[in-house]
């Protein structure tokens, strides 16, 4: 080994007991910022692959690793450098050639590829009453969108470029492997642009303002999100749009107290109908009821109207309605009831 001296766990910038997927992310990354044909002519990139590189072949190896480990660089001295390695060697130390230059270049490869554009979100406030129903929301919103004069490519006017033929990428050798490259002549598009859309700049999107229409199931709860697809920002050199998000919020309602699917009411009744019973108006999301309160109820019983809560946004299965029983007081008497209440009072 001749391509560093410096100990290879700080070559990789790895501590001395990390795992085999942190060394190999670690190299990853740094193979791809220093690769000569990232770096052409940079011979102090090309001297740091080299060290990288071999840093790399020995802790990638359990056997090789447990050997640096206890003997240090000593235990390699004579051992070939990485110039000398085969083709059978990166094979073994890499995972296979392919495989790993695979992913150094893959993605500069299709760097101008069409790409979808970016996720939007939003929030949206609505009643009880209509996450209880289902409702059609209107919204102004403003995005980017793909330019129509140019189809979203940010050119009024282009040609095949002559270079890679349209491709968008070069072939080179180097040594026992062939890389592909983004063409620097077009950047990786494949085309030449003679002239850029007057309409967008050439950026290939504009900003506009739009009225969209929002579907609300019923079932909607604070923290719920509806998804309209393709009404993100812009996609990049004629991508797709990305979504719009809503995350909904349901206002607290001055009657009705919500919890899961289930809602609460509070029922004011008097003390006759409370000691006597009789038929009372119950308010439900759809309207007022009538229940029956059996004689002698207590203040703060729940009686449970089946089926009259909010319906669940996936199965559509409503849930209950509790109604709690308040009995109310009259605040001013006359004597001839104080009398009717001291009566009732020697009845406890």
């Amino acid at each position: 080994m001749t391509a560093t001296t410096k100990d290879y766990y700080e070559v990789l910038g790895v501590k001395n007991d990390a795992s085999t997927d942190e060394i190999k992310k670690a190299y990853r990354r740094l193979a791809r910022k220093y690769h000569p044909d990232l770096n052409p002519g940079d011979k102090a990139a090309e001297k740091k692959f080299k060290e990288i590189n071999e840093a790399y072949e020995v802790l990638s190896d359990p056997k090789k690793r447990a050997e640096y480990d206890r003997f240090g660089k000593a235990a390699f001295e004579g051992a070939q450098g990485f110039e000398g390695f085969t083709a059978r060697d990166f094979g073994a130390g890499f995972g296979g050639v392919e495989d790993i230059f695979s992913d150094l270049f893959g993605q500069f490869r299709h760097r101008e590829a069409p790409l979808k554009g970016p996720d939007l979100e939003t929030r949206l406030d609505i009643s009880l009453e209509e996450a209880f129903s289902g409702v059609t929301k209107a919204i102004n919103l403003r995005r980017e969108t793909a330019c129509k004069s140019c189809g979203g490519t940010g050119a009024e006017s282009s040609s095949v470029c002559s270079r890679c033929s349209g491709t968008g990428s070069i072939k080179q050798s180097r040594g026992l492997f062939r890389l592909s490259q983004p063409c620097p002549s077009c950047n990786g598009s494949g085309k030449i642009v003679s002239k850029i859309c007057q309409a967008c700049g050439g950026h290939g999107s504009t900003l506009t303002t739009e009225t969209v229409k929002i579907k609300i199931p019923p079932g909607a709860d604070t923290g719920s999100r509806v998804k309209i697809k393709g009404m993100g920002g812009a996609g990049v050199k004629g991508g797709p749009p990305g979504d719009l998000y809503i995350n909904l919020t349901v206002r607290p309602h001055p009657v009705f107290k919500r919890e899961g699917n289930d809602v609460y009411v509070e029922v004011p009744v008097t003390v006759a109908d409370a000691v006597l019973g009789g038929k009372i108006k119950v308010p439900t999301l759809e309207g007022p009821v009538t229940m029956t309160l059996p004689p002698g109820t207590d203040s703060g019983k729940k009686f449970k109207l089946k089926g009259k809560g909010i319906p669940d946004r996936r199965t559509g299965i409503r849930g209950d309605e509790f109604a709690v029983i308040k009995i109310i007081v009259p605040k001013k008497v006359t004597e001839r009831t104080r009398e009717a209440i001291r009566e009732i009072e020697r009845a406890y």
